[in-house]
């Protein structure tokens, strides 16, 4: 992380593009800081402005634009919170907001405007990394202090049986701090399953190590890890390594992928990239929709077409391999089912 890549000139100038491209990007990139780590950039194919993995980083003039439709909360999460962190969407299970840090600033996040200097006081900012140290993490202190709310209020509420670890990224946490995290919910006797939702193994899959395994499965909870993967280029052999040994400690993978024009709107990426993700025992899950948050129409594909998308892949694709095409939408009691 303290080679990561944080200016949007620096980015395209890496990139092999044209300078003026940069600049452009340096206008776009206020509110939402450039942030892509050398993992990750070495996949991007050097001098393409049309890059698939560049597009998901790169600042773009369109996210200055005001689209009717698009919010700074498309998904309703203010109204869902239950207290610092704390969220709950769908009966029977939480989510935490486990930590403020990503480990790349994705220009589709839904998050993009999520108040996170709310939770800095609760659950900490992520602190400078130096060089050989571990990932970037929550402040430790405000972590431990402030989870006691979270751990009551599951506790409290015997109805709740899976915990889902979201952020931000909750494999920036260090593997102290998620040990001490899964230690303590696994004390929760009606609790069953821990779920983290991560982005990490894709873009810096050195991550992935025997202590962070062992702070996953170190407990009683019932461990899955939904992975965040949108384009077959982002998978290397790094990448595909650091799926196995989490498959092989036993940890049941699942991979999330969001619909973005430009990225992966096409049948044949889109199977490419299922069929690569079963190759490593990732299962399919969810192709989403897009979020409709503010600064992000530029991505959206229209539903018809996502339609017609997943109707092709399940022409050519044995049906475990097919993803769930869904929308999230504020309120409702799941996921809509688009397909």
């Amino acid at each position: 992380m303290s080679e990561a890549i944080r200016d949007p000139v620096e980015l395209c100038r890496a990139a092999g593009l044209a300078p003026e491209l940069g600049a452009k990007a340096l206008s776009a990139s206020y509110g939402r800081p450039v942030l892509v780590p050398q993992p990750y950039h070495a996949r991007i194919r050097h001098g393409d402005p049309t890059d698939p993995l560049l597009l998901q980083v790169l600042p773009q003039a369109a996210e200055t634009a005001s689209s009717p439709g698009f919010s700074a909360d498309p998904l309703g999460e203010r109204s869902a919170r239950l207290g610092p962190g704390l969220l709950q969407k769908y009966k029977g299970r939480l989510l935490m907001v486990a930590s403020v840090a990503c480990a790349v600033h994705c220009r589709f996040c839904f998050r993009r405007h999520f108040p996170f200097d709310e939770l800095g006081a609760n659950i900490g900012p992520a602190t400078a990394p130096t060089a050989g140290s571990q990932p970037p993490h929550c402040n430790e202190k405000a972590f431990r202090d402030n989870i006691h709310f979270a751990l009551q209020t599951l506790a409290a509420d015997r109805s709740i049986h899976e915990i889902i670890l979201s952020g931000g990224d909750p494999l920036m946490l260090s593997d102290e701090a998620l040990g001490e995290l899964t230690d303590r919910l696994a004390e929760i006797a009606h609790l069953r399953r821990m779920r983290i939702h991560t982005r990490l193994p894709i873009v810096i899959p050195s991550r992935i190590t025997d202590g962070l395994i062992r702070s996953i499965r170190g407990t009683r909870l019932t461990a899955i890890v939904a992975v965040h993967v949108n384009h077959p280029n982002e998978i290397d052999g790094d990448v595909a390594e650091s799926l196995g040994r989490l498959v092989e400690a036993g940890v049941p993978l699942l991979g999330q992928t969001v619909l973005l024009r430009g990225v992966n709107d096409r049948a044949d990426v889109l199977a490419e990239l299922c069929e690569r993700l079963v190759d490593f025992r990732v299962m399919p899950y969810y192709l989403h929709q897009l979020d409709r948050v503010a600064g992000t129409a530029h991505f959206e594909v229209p539903e018809p077409v996502g339609r017609k998308l997943l109707a092709d892949l399940r022409s050519r694709l044995p049906g475990y391999a097919v993803p769930r095409y869904v929308r999230e939408t504020p309120g409702g009691s799941n996921k809509q089912i688009l397909e």
